[in-house]
């Protein structure tokens, strides 16, 4: 809400009239020039204008049936148009002066309108509604005796042969001035005006005569807009005194008054459904509400105790029954019935409730509860009633009152009577409740765990507009709740989480296994201890939590009745049992419910559950990214063969080189026909058989594979093949060299022969100089992977091998058998071993590779498909690889996964809301964004070198090997928590303040300017903990405004010393009203005196001179 949407643009002058249809897109507009525009707000464009007034256009409005608009006009007319047909089907003479206001009544064939000639006029348009909806007629006798009552009503001469389309049926006088605005009751024979006279007056009509029925006065200026509330006995008017006024229709009494400073108040409309007012002002527009929409509340075990029409009523949540158990008397002001009760403090002890009233300085009543339920409400007895902002039951027998006024905090007995007065520790803004004894109370900046026996503050946490307290069931968590925000914090104050939602919040409870349910304008959501956050359900309507049981949500309406909403909560359980490692619970849930969803597999990747999240997958790109992120790289197969391009290929070789199965990355490599790395894969795994076919394939690809079979040759020092490439090239010189260094004699005379070359270059002999020649492989790893480390099967990989095996034990094993695990203990894999202590060298490895066993599984070969993975007019006897993996292969590679790097101790940092915590960790970006959002700062470049120095200084660094880069370690201090090394303190920033105290004292004002915008960089990369820290950052802010101020104007008088010695003085006079300490004050008071000595100012001097003398100056400085 307050966001603009759209502008539409098209009057000529200003726009005084604007109303919206209520079923189509569409909104009619009037203006000073004379014309009327109907809009499509969805097309954004203006459908067509009518014309016909000759004057302003006060304003415009839609019949709430018909295809019809009423306008008012300066012209002295009412203009009622078909907006169908755009003709104007009546005009409504009969105003002698501006009619201010024209409106048709929400039910009946009547308009009303009021006129700067001090009359409003009730028009039947029953003739006008006849003859549009049916054919044209000549007038009936009844229409004639119609006309004529009407007439006789108003005190005018009928029209026997005049038009019956719309006729005067009442004319209010009343006013002594003109009046501004008239409006019907929506549902009852009333209508209200406001004038020129200041008054605002309630009329009453029936079918043969209109009569005053009182006049409601206060305001003490034009009266521009009456309005009645759509469904409370109220009057609504907004005046040019500034000031909205409430009053009771019944008593014609104002309850309330809205002031504003500078503003005075034009126009006003209510919303036709929610409970929504706008008054337009002299510089905008304001949405405001009158009654509070929270129904007050307050749960006890299984009961809801709240109030709903004048009634304190108790339901039973089990049992579903509601009963009214004390009748309330409506208090004196209150706007409806209920309204103006802003909280409900029940005392299970005594059963008793304390009601809050809200009011200039508010109040509280004491309601004792019958112990049984009545079959109808009884009256109340020896109700005990004060004054106080909030209360709340501390104790059996106390209840703490927040006197505000006196920033004092009253306990009191059950008796109403005083027991002790504390003082508050800072100023608050709130109470509730925190336990027997303990009281949250709210600041502008903080909220303060305060311990009413021993007075003092216990705990304290920094957030902001905290305005709901809700505990947990077992009181170890709280939720502190903001218009836009909620923090979970333990019953320490320790904060354990922030979020943050763009809707406002409207309340919550806490479910019975730890997790906070709160609702907005148009969801129900769920936070987690963690912070972590989803949606559990879209609303229709509004409605307040009051409590979450299984999977029902208890709430209350806007009408305070109880809604019960059924949810499905297996996220927010799932989510739950997965931060708490309750694996049990996870597993149960995956087997026993749908859980699906783009955001649980994103929370399982962030969470570093990869293998769960692929149990959810079968979207094949989704289900490949996760299978390569978790090392699975038999599902990565299955899944690269479903996609089967080229990127997926590379990924999956990539992946698979890193875990050391090299026959999937040879069969990656033939897909993609990478040649270059599928020769350099041979060459260290040993495969000198498959060198020497690449070495063809690199023949047959002539000029594009030159390179490459360079390279094979090399690989398996073919010198001849070497020789005979360079040749074909045309490279005689580098043939030429490499015969002549293997000694190949014939060869280099023949290349010479071939170059024309006649006499045999010299060459030059390095010493110690060794042919390139590869060296023959020792042991060859082509049919066997490259041993793998052995890492313990994970907890969810073995709960899904229990599910999976009953339902693929009959099918064959494939890739997916990474899902199929056998159920004995995986064997230990390579050099790595088992768990032995006894480490004899001597004895044989413990990893045998089987030499009957095929490297993969034959009957299931990759299919070639277009061109294939080979040229195909070569016969190299290379067989095509396939992606299948044995079973006892799959197994492995299921199991067997790199270890992930641990969690940084800095990513902790990131999920706090202080930003020089971002710059601990590196994360610069996110800094910024925060400081935006915090400070509304968009230009960083002068923090660049602060967020340097910050990073580097929470860092250290060991140097490694030398090949290696140093490693880098984080800084931190504290035993318990590890908190980054503070650089920017309060300490550092008074340094900061002292150089350029220094730098002002000697009239260095640009380094100074300098450095005091230094001080207010550090200002917001400050840490405090202590309230002495945030009052002397407060004072750091202030003193950096008032000496920048200074040191300006201290610049601009410099600078205008000479060219104009007249604004030198002025802007050194300004100087001198800055906020400074007292020697730079006196220097500055000492400059613009003789500033006005010089230019024969004395009055200034001596002005000035007084100044200085009263700050006790230095003899020399006060003897001048």
């Amino acid at each position: 809400m307050g966001s603009l949407i759209d502008k539409f643009e098209e009057h000529e002058g200003p726009v005084r009239g604007i109303a919206f249809h209520n079923t189509q897109p569409l909104f009619v507009s009037g203006g000073d020039d004379y014309k009327i525009k109907l809009w499509n707000w969805k097309l954004r464009r203006c459908n067509f204008t009518l014309n016909g007034h000759l004057d302003y256009v006060r304003t415009v409005f839609f019949h709430h049936e018909a295809p019809w608009i009423i306008s008012a006009s300066d012209d002295q007319t009412i203009r009622i148009w078909n907006w169908q047909n755009r003709n104007c089907l009546s005009i409504l003479t009969g105003h002698n002066h501006y009619v201010m206001c024209a409106m048709f009544h929400p039910k009946d064939d009547l308009i009303v309108s009021a006129s700067l000639d001090q009359s409003v006029r009730v028009w039947d348009i029953s003739g006008l509604r006849k003859k549009h909806s049916t054919a044209p007629q000549q007038p009936t006798f009844e229409d004639i005796q119609r006309v004529a009552a009407a007439a006789a009503t108003s005190g005018q001469q009928p029209d026997l042969f005049g038009s019956t389309d719309a006729i005067v049926k009442y004319v209010l006088e009343g006013h002594d001035r003109g009046v501004n605005w008239a409006a019907f009751h929506p549902t009852l024979p009333l209508i209200v005006s406001g004038a020129d006279d200041r008054q605002v007056k309630l009329w009453r009509m029936n079918e043969t005569k209109a009569w005053e029925v009182d006049t409601c006065r206060g305001h003490y200026n034009n009266v521009s807009c009456v309005l009645f509330h759509p469904r409370a006995e109220l009057i609504i008017s907004d005046s040019e005194d500034r000031t909205i006024r409430v009053w009771d229709m019944t008593k014609r009494t104002a309850l309330q008054t809205f002031r504003r400073e500078h503003d005075r108040f034009w126009i006003m409309g209510a919303h036709p459904e929610l409970n929504l007012f706008a008054a337009g002002h002299d510089s905008g527009l304001i949405v405001f509400k009158l009654e509070r929409e929270r129904p007050p509340h307050a749960v006890f075990q299984n009961n809801l105790f709240y109030l709903r029409d004048k009634t304190i009523r108790v339901y039973d949540f089990t049992s579903g029954s509601d009963v009214g158990l004390v009748s309330i008397k409506k208090q004196s002001g209150n706007l409806a019935s209920g309204v103006g009760y802003r909280g409900l403090s029940y005392n299970p002890a005594e059963h008793s409730v304390l009601l809050t009233l809200t009011g200039e300085i508010g109040s509280y009543e004491l309601y004792s509860l019958p112990k049984d339920k009545p079959s109808e409400p009884r009256e109340p007895s020896d109700v005990k009633r004060g004054n106080g902002a909030n209360t709340v039951f501390i104790a059996r027998n106390r209840f703490a009152v927040f006197d505000k006024a006196n920033q004092q905090i009253i306990v009191k007995d059950l008796s109403n009577e005083s027991t002790k007065t504390i003082k508050t520790p800072a100023t608050v803004v709130d109470l509730f409740y925190a336990g027997t004894k303990n009281l949250l109370l709210t600041t502008a900046t903080s909220v303060l765990l305060f311990d009413t026996e021993v007075r003092q503050t216990v705990a304290e946490l920094s957030i902001s507009g905290v305005r709901q307290v809700v505990w947990s069931p077992d009181n170890n968590l709280v939720a502190l709740v903001s218009k836009h925000s909620v923090a979970i914090a333990n019953k320490q104050l320790e904060q354990l989480s922030l979020i943050h939602e763009t809707m406002k919040i409207k309340g919550g409870a806490w479910d019975e296994i730890g997790i906070f349910i709160f609702s907005t304008l148009n969801h129900i959501k769920y936070v987690l201890p963690t912070g972590d956050k989803g949606i559990i359900k879209t609303l229709e309507q509004p409605v307040y939590i009051t409590k979450v049981k299984g999977k029902s949500v208890f709430t209350l309406n806007r009408e305070v009745k109880v809604r019960t909403i059924a949810i499905d909560p297996t996220e927010y359980r799932f989510k739950l049992a997965l931060c708490n490692k309750n694996y049990d619970e996870v597993l149960h849930i995956i087997r026993t419910s749908n859980l699906v969803g783009q955001s649980i597999i994103a929370y399982l990747q962030k969470k570093g559950y990869p293998e769960v999240a692929l149990h959810f997958v079968k979207e094949p790109k989704t289900r490949f990214e996760l299978a390569l992120e978790c090392g699975n790289v038999a599902v990565a197969v299955e899944t690269a063969r479903t996609l089967d391009n080229d990127d997926a290929w590379a990924k999956l070789a990539a992946e698979a080189l890193k875990s050391g199965n090299h026959q999937v990355v040879e069969a990656a490599y033939q897909r993609i026909k990478n040649f270059d790395r599928l020769s350099f894969l041979y060459l260290i795994t040993g495969n000198v058989d498959k060198l020497r076919k690449m070495l063809k394939i690199n023949e047959s690809r002539k000029a594009a594979g030159v390179m490459s079979r360079y390279h094979n040759a090399l690989y398996l020092g073919d010198v001849e093949d070497q020789i005979k490439m360079l040749r074909e090239v045309g490279q005689y010189q580098l043939a030429y060299l490499t015969a002549k260094t293997h000694g190949l004699e014939e060869e280099a005379a023949s290349i010479l022969e071939t170059a024309g070359i006649e006499t045999a270059p010299e060459l030059t002999s390095i010493g110690n100089a060794r042919l390139l020649k590869p060296p023959a492989p020792i042991i060859r790893q082509c049919d066997t992977n490259w041993p793998l480390l052995t890492i313990t099967r994970g907890f969810f990989e073995g709960g899904f091998v229990q599910t999976d095996t009953t339902t693929t034990a009959t099918k064959p094993l494939a890739v997916s058998a990474a899902l199929a695990l056998e159920d004995s203990t995986q064997e230990a894999v390579g050099d790595w071993g088992g768990d032995d202590d006894d480490l004899d060298l001597d004895d044989e490895p413990s990893y045998k590779p089987k030499a009957t066993q095929p490297s993969f599984v034959t009957s299931a070969t990759v299919e070639p498909e277009g061109d294939g993975g080979w040229e195909d007019d070569l016969d190299l006897g290379i067989e095509d690889l396939p992606l299948d993996l044995p079973a006892q292969q799959a197994n492995v590679a299921a199991d067997i996964k790199l270890p992930n790097q641990g969690p940084s101790p800095q990513d902790a940092y990131l999920r706090s809301q202080l930003a020089v915590y971002h710059v601990t960790a590196g994360s610069f970006e996110s800094a910024m964004q925060l400081l935006n959002r915090q400070i509304a700062a968009v230009n960083f470049v002068p923090f660049q070198s602060l967020f340097l120095q910050i990073y580097a200084a929470s860092r250290t660094w060991m140097p490694a090997s030398a090949d290696t880069p140093p490693i880098s370690f984080a800084v931190f201090t504290g035993e318990e928590k590890k908190v980054p090394v503070p650089v920017v303190t309060v300490s550092s920033a008074i340094e900061t303040l002292q150089n350029a105290y220094a730098a002002v004292k000697s009239g260095g004002f640009s380094s100074a300017i300098t450095l005091f915008r230094q001080i207010l960089r550090e200002v917001v990369l400050i840490v405090v903990e202590k309230r002495s820290d945030v009052e002397e950052v407060n004072q750091l802010i202030s003193v950096c405004r008032e000496y920048i101020l200074g040191s300006r104007l201290g610049l601009l008088a410099l600078e205008t010393r000479e060219s104009d010695p007249k604004r030198s003085l002025e802007v050194a006079a300004y100087f001198t009203h800055c906020q400074l300490q007292p020697p730079h004050l006196q220097r500055s008071l000492h400059s613009a005196m003789l500033k006005a000595v010089k230019m024969k100012n004395m009055a200034t001097g001596l002005n000035l001179a007084k100044r200085l003398l009263e700050l006790g100056p230095p003899a020399d400085m006060g003897q001048q």
